[in-house]
């Protein structure tokens, strides 16, 4: 099915809960009007089938004449296998209509996802968008599931309205008035059972972030035993979740109560109106078994009607939360007018700093404040929240240029960085290069592939969680090298492995990535002195360039970090 690009303004005035329905019931309009036109067609031979049945008793019963019975009995069967089949057929199109809503509602969300990149965290919480996979796709599905019967519930209604006008002009008032006013009186139930319903959703979104930083941080909790802290808390959350489901289950089983007691009601009406006007003989009985017929009938487009303002509901608040998630807008945004390409091997700038990386070389950043130099590294790959013209690549800033180029020509891989489920290969391969082997080596992660029983064909889990800290930094860092861009930004891309370990991949980097820039935001003596030149970061300035070895002899406030002295010596003063 063919989307909309994100920020076409076709779609951006769909935006609104309402609007967004009614721009996914016009993009997949062709199966919503086969479904409805099935769904006429089954609840419409339902709606005449008392009136077959009430010939068949006055014309072939009661006037005792067999050939009248059978013929009836032949329509009665004809019309039966016409349901049937336009109910499968109405029941094969609802299930293509929840599905054809729900898949594009993930592509929609995940095209954002993509589109926001770093600003997705910093806008949505992680239990938002998991709220919108679960719950939020059940309910926009459904109400284009209940559409069909919809219709054929409303063409059903005024086509027995027509049949009893016909037969008795007040049982026909009856049912055109006490239709109408049935709906009426479950009207003021909706609105209550919508705030119920956002209320809930928010509280739900609110507990599956929980439970995604509890299951994300599960190994740091134990490790400061506090586990019982975010139970207790977990704990509070989910209670105050349930509560708020019980309060929409009130609402909702009052609503379910009212489909079933209301055209409980209206059938008992018109059955006693039927009944004494068979005994005053102005209705025939078979009439009056039809009347019956009808009567039972209209229970089904009458709760059919409650259920689709019930599903409506529910899928305007799931909309609302999509909605806001497609109305965020990235923290950068692609210039109207691109500057031309900056040749490769141009040199990386930054003017805020004073930072000059080397083309072809590597340079580590240095800083007493790790989160200082981890800003930088954003700023470099233009993934900070916050940009300007400050960054350059040649005489090019970078907000100057596609995002699309320079993601491609900067990647910044830091320490937040997981791995996704599915193939290994796959995981570690993004752009099919196939040199996984040499980044695995450089990265010192074979040991990693020999334990696994398949290899490159095991099937990561979620985030990664059956390796350890230390094996998913080098797995990481391998499908950062395995990427090759013209420049590589790493963070702190050996904090979790030992020191050994670390000066392997400090030695294997220096001649995977010859002739190749690469930035590395590190303390760590090991890399440092491996690299070509040293950045040394302090109150977000460059203040001091050179060999790791000069640095420590020349710029005592540089050896205090790196060496963790306790103190400053005094020439740092």
């Amino acid at each position: 099915m063919r989307l909309l690009p994100l920020d076409h303004p076709g779609l951006a005035d769909h935006r609104s809960p309402g609007r967004f329905l009614w721009w996914l019931a016009k993009g997949q309009w062709r199966t919503l009007v086969m479904g409805m036109l099935f769904g006429i067609v089954w609840m419409s031979t339902q709606a005449v089938m008392p009136a077959v049945i009430g010939l068949a008793i006055d014309r072939g019963v009661a006037a005792k004449d067999g050939g009248e019975l059978l013929k009836y009995a032949l329509i009665m069967f004809l019309i039966g296998l016409v349901q049937a089949a336009s109910g499968i057929m109405r029941h094969r199109f609802a299930v293509t209509n929840w599905l054809t809503a729900a898949y594009r509602t993930v592509q929609l969300v995940a095209r954002q996802t993509v589109h926001l990149g770093g600003t997705l965290p910093r806008k949505v919480s992680t239990g938002e968008v998991v709220a919108i996979g679960t719950s939020d796709l059940s309910h926009l599905g459904q109400v284009m599931d209940v559409s069909a019967r919809f219709a054929g519930a409303i063409v059903s209604f005024l086509l027995v309205s027509v049949i009893l006008l016909q037969t008795s002009v007040t049982l026909g008032l009856v049912v055109l008035i006490g239709v109408p006013t049935l709906m009426l009186l479950v009207g003021p139930l909706l609105s209550p059972l919508q705030t119920r319903s956002a209320r809930q959703r928010h509280l739900t979104g609110e507990l599956s972030n929980t439970a995604s930083d509890i299951v994300g941080g599960l190994r740091v909790l134990r490790g400061i035993g506090g586990e019982q802290v975010f139970h207790d808390r977990y704990k509070r959350e989910s209670q105050a979740t349930r509560r708020a489901g019980v309060e929409v289950a009130k609402m909702q089983s009052m609503l379910d109560a009212l489909q079933v007691f209301l055209p409980g009601v209206f059938v008992v009406i018109v059955v006693w109106l039927g009944a004494r006007y068979a005994v005053d003989g102005r209705i025939t009985p078979g009439e009056l078994v039809a009347f019956y017929g009808y009567s039972a009938f209209l229970m089904i487009p009458l709760r059919t009607a409650t259920e689709y303002a019930n599903k409506f509901i529910r899928a305007k608040v799931s909309a609302r939360r999509v909605c806001h998630v497609l109305a965020l807008t990235p923290d950068i945004t692609d210039p109207a007018t691109p500057a031309p390409s900056p040749p490769v091997g141009a040199e990386l700038r930054d003017a805020r700093s004073g930072l000059r990386v080397r083309t072809g070389a590597i340079t580590a950043i240095v800083s007493e404040q790790p989160d200082e130099s981890a800003a930088l590294a954003d700023r470099l790959g233009l993934c900070a929240a916050e940009t300007d013209g400050d960054v350059t690549l040649g005489d090019v800033p970078l907000t100057a240029l596609l995002r699309e180029e320079v993601r491609r020509r900067v990647v910044v891989s830091d320490t937040a960085a997981v791995l996704f489920s599915g193939r290994l290969a796959d995981r570690l391969d993004l752009t099919g290069t196939g040199a996984v082997d040499r980044a695995l080596d450089t990265a010192s992660a074979a040991d990693i592939l020999e334990a696994l029983p398949d290899g490159l064909e095991t099937i990561v889990a979620e985030r990664g969680r059956t390796f350890s800290g230390g094996q998913r930094q080098r797995l990481v860092l391998a499908r950062a090298l395995v990427a090759d861009p013209e420049i590589l930004v790493l963070v702190e891309p050996t904090s979790a492995v030992d020191a050994h370990t670390e000066a392997r991949i400090a030695t294997r980097l220096r001649d995977h990535r010859a002739g190749r820039t690469t930035v590395i935001t590190t303390s760590s003596p090991l890399m440092l002195d491996a690299v070509d030149e040293v950045a040394f970061l302090r109150d977000g300035r460059i203040v001091a360039t050179g060999r790791h070895g000069d640095l420590l002899v020349t710029d005592p406030a540089y050896r205090t970090v790196v060496t963790r002295e306790s103190e400053p010596v005094e020439a740092a003063r």
